[in-house]
């Protein structure tokens, strides 16, 4: 079984109506689970504490947050990456995010404990901030406090994200450390946010080897993206040979996500997170905690997280998305909503160029392949 984690307070992780990075995403996975019949009991996971944050964010940056939920407006709010577009202030910032840190964080305990070996944190996932600053819509980095327990736990931690964006704050925080793997597949940085995760990035001193980028070319479809992940994923665990696996699931490289320009189907998530179940039992004796991420389509999100926890679950895909869910969201879905909950078949027409940039993908993993070799010999 699947333990699910997630409490009411999560909501207060919100940067405004304006801003993509909503709630209510998680709102409607929740609904929908209970509508397609299934109980979903949540576990009510702890705050983070304070100690904890600071186990891989600076105090400065702490104590900058702090100072803003205070109601203070410190000229300097910025250089930390607060105040920004991306990352604005809101109320009880540093509550909300505690909570985000403390389900991630206690998800990664149950795991240590032997309690349970599949956890799905339905929310965290901030992937982007630093040791100093926030950064892409995230403040606290409650996947690097989750990875730093395991590995004061003496465990040999894997991270994979396959969000569409590059996981930088969680590859730069652990670069040169040799208890951990972080593997990141998302669209390239020569094109979008953070503009990092190049197959150059291979970590550093005794971690040289163990920072592995896949950056994909824009509109790369289902198919190019999961055969690099088989070329690649399995045979850097087999030889890292990690005692858990942390993934970061983020749903934006969908190809109906505006945020960038992947285009993955909904069955195509499925697929990878059926593998990544296997490639947890193969190489981490089943452990595995899993996170959200970016989304920004509601309805893709919505359809693809309920398809992750049903697969954690080892529950059995529906076809037909349940009317009272259509009817009561209908104001964030919009007209044009599928009733199914997997995409139809083909989804999209197919993009021009896929030959090339099938050939370019290949050409990059095998680059980034003959590099990795010289570190597993």
């Amino acid at each position: 079984m699947t333990t699910l984690i997630h409490r009411p307070e999560y909501a207060g992780y919100d940067f405004g109506p304006a801003h993509p990075f909503t709630p209510s995403r998680i709102a409607m996975v929740l609904d929908l689970i209970r509508c397609l019949g299934h109980a979903a009991p949540t576990l009510a996971a702890p705050s983070a504490t304070r100690e904890e944050i600071l186990s891989v964010h600076d105090e400065a940056y702490v104590a900058m947050v702090e100072a803003l939920d205070r109601g203070e407006t410190p000229p300097s709010a910025e250089a930390f990456g607060l105040g920004t577009p991306d990352n604005p202030i809101f109320p009880d910032m540093d509550p909300a995010t505690r909570w985000l840190v403390g389900g991630t964080l206690h998800g990664a305990r149950l795991l240590m404990a032997g309690t349970e070996t599949r956890v799905l944190q339905l929310g965290g996932g901030l992937h982007h901030a630093q040791r100093d600053r926030a950064a892409g819509f995230c403040l606290y980095n409650d996947l690097a406090v989750a990875i730093r327990a395991f590995v004061d736990h003496g465990w040999r931690v894997a991270y994979l994200d396959i969000d569409l964006h590059h996981g930088d704050g969680v590859q730069k925080l652990f670069y040169d450390h040799e208890k951990v793997l972080t593997l990141s597949l998302h669209e390239t940085g020569h094109y979008l946010y953070p503009g990092t995760g190049h197959i150059q990035e291979l970590g550093s001193g005794p971690a040289r080897g163990l920072s592995v980028n896949i950056p994909f070319e824009p509109f790369t479809e289902s198919e190019s993206y999961l055969e690099a992940f088989e070329d690649v994923v399995p045979r850097t665990l087999e030889q890292f040979s990690p005692q858990v696996l942390v993934v970061q699931a983020g749903a934006d490289a969908h190809f109906a996500d505006l945020m960038g320009d992947l285009a993955l189907t909904t069955q195509a998530f499925e697929r990878l997170y059926r593998r990544i179940l296997e490639l947890a039992g193969e190489h981490a004796q089943g452990r595995v905690l899993v996170t959200l991420g970016g989304g920004y389509d509601a309805q893709v999100t919505a359809r693809i997280w309920t398809i992750l926890y049903l697969t954690l679950m080892d529950l059995p895909i529906p076809d037909r998305l349940p009317a009272e869910w259509l009817e009561r969201w209908q104001h964030l879905l919009g007209d044009d909503v599928g009733a199914t909950l997997h995409d139809p078949e083909p989804a999209f027409p197919a993009f021009p160029g896929r030959e090339e940039r099938n050939r370019r993908n290949r050409d990059v993993v095998a680059r980034l392949l003959d590099s990795l070799l010289r570190y597993w010999l």
